[in-house]
């Protein structure tokens, strides 16, 4: 790791050569090993260290960005030059105001020496339990152990300077037979907070379940969702309407609805990038500390992120939620979470008098974003259930289903969440029963 002092030299070398009115410099710097397995046995174990510099030049509404991967002195001040040269070649932009003024930045730990310091042999012995548990049950495991320490700085002309470290660690595997597969995975801050063994046991569990999967026919379903297939809808739906540049576009689903009803009373989800029970980030690519932000409170549609550019245009304040630059899509979320509700998983199956368990989705694509349509695959474990009981697999089908109405119609939401990574940070959710799902096709698998 570069570390505070290191990170704010290199960027003050970057200021001081800047002939712009407004200069910005992010800095990120990562660490990332990675165990991956397949066929019940460890093929690759690699690590990679980088830093980038990114340099936004300002001459009044002229913006210009350019980036290196080098932090010697006289890289530093190459790109610095020519980002400056970028800049002074680009039409004005009008959406642009000013770089943001110092703020205070609230403080969050996301750094845990424990994932940080992680060793090879210590993924391994991890991977090695879920490698034995499908041998044991002649089953073929496969998937990827991974540890990253990063940190990331923003400074600018204009007095700000923010920094934090963060790790995260996260497993996944699918493990399959002939005609089965299930999947699992853990995603934590604290690498000691990921059980491998139990990440084996819940995939092993679901290939062995799903064996001889039967057809079924197309159409609507009450379904079990897992976390990760909540996950998975619940990022694509952020990605589609909870932007304000999607909002000043016209191409969210939030148009239009601020304080109106979009989902049903018991869904509440939000963005907090101080919940040390997600991926927390402190503050933002433009070094703006992050606020909480609702989106829906009791199925009420309430708010969308802010970053300067689009806070600008409607006279708001950011919420913390900028991208780097340069940056097409505004702002995002990056610390999404979906409200817990009371209800166990075994609660919701015994609810179900005839259905579908998903456990996730896969090759997840839009359809209609005004209506927050998508579709995909489930995939990994797919199980049919009647009266209260799983009775065996079904074959993966293909969805086509509006979020938003699968919103409004959840029935039973679980107290337990998992957390899982997400866009720039991480996605906490429930598991969610809800009473139609539409599936419009079939496959042979």
């Amino acid at each position: 790791m570069l570390g505070p002092e290191k990170m704010k030299q290199i960027a003050q070398r970057v200021l001081a050569y800047s002939i712009a009115d407004q200069t910005e410099v992010v800095l990120f710097s990562d660490e990332t090993y990675l165990t991956r397995f397949a066929n019940s046995r460890i093929h690759q174990n690699v690590g990679e260290r980088n830093v980038q510099v990114r340099v936004r030049a300002i001459f009044g509404k002229k913006v210009g960005v350019a980036s290196s991967n080098d932090v010697s002195e006289s890289a530093l001040d190459r790109v610095t030059e020519r980002a400056v040269e970028i800049a002074l070649l680009q039409p004005e932009n009008p959406d642009f105001h000013s770089l943001p003024p110092p703020k205070p930045i609230p403080e969050v730990d996301a750094f845990v020496p424990a994932t940080a310091e992680c060793t090879p042999e210590q993924r391994a012995k991890a991977v090695a339990a879920i490698c034995q548990l499908s041998k044991e049950n002649g089953l073929v495991a496969s998937g990827a152990f991974t540890t990253t320490t990063s940190e990331i700085a923003v400074c600018n002309s204009l007095g700000v300077f923010a920094y934090a470290p963060s790790t995260a660690a996260d497993l996944t595997t699918v493990i399959m037979s002939n005609d089965s597969s299930g999947y699992a995975g853990a995603t934590s801050l604290d690498v000691r907070e990921i059980n491998a063994e139990q990440v084996g046991r819940e995939a092993v569990d679901k290939a062995l379940r799903s064996r001889n999967p039967q057809s079924i026919a197309p159409g609507e379903y009450t379904v079990i969702l897992e976390e990760y297939a909540v996950a998975e809808m619940l990022s694509y739906l952020s990605y589609l309407g909870f932007s304000a540049l999607a909002v000043q576009e016209g191409r969210s689903f939030m148009v239009n609805k601020f304080g109106q009803p979009l989902v049903g009373e018991n869904i509440s989800i939000w963005d907090d990038g101080l919940d040390k029970t997600g991926l927390p980030m402190p503050f933002d690519f433009e070094g703006v500390p992050k606020q909480r932000v609702d989106f829906i409170v009791n199925g009420i549609a309430k708010g969308v992120v802010y970053d300067s550019y689009t806070a600008y245009r409607e006279g708001k304040e950011s919420t913390g939620h900028a991208l780097p630059a340069p940056n097409p899509y505004g702002p995002l979320p990056g610390n999404l979470f979906l409200k817990a509700g009371t209800d166990s998983k075994e609660r919701m199956l015994a609810s179900v008098e005839r259905g579908l368990w998903v456990t996730r989705f896969h090759y997840v694509n839009p359809v209609h974003p005004l209506k927050a349509i998508l579709t995909g695959m489930t995939r990994d474990g797919t199980f049919w259930i009647e009266r209260g009981e799983i009775k065996g697999a079904v074959k993966n089908l293909r969805f086509t289903q509006s979020v938003l109405e699968a919103l409004s119609h959840v029935r039973m939401t679980s107290a337990e969440t998992k957390l899982r990574g997400g866009f720039y940070g991480g996605i906490r959710v429930p598991a969610l029963c809800i009473e139609r799902f539409t599936f419009t096709g079939v496959t042979k698998f």
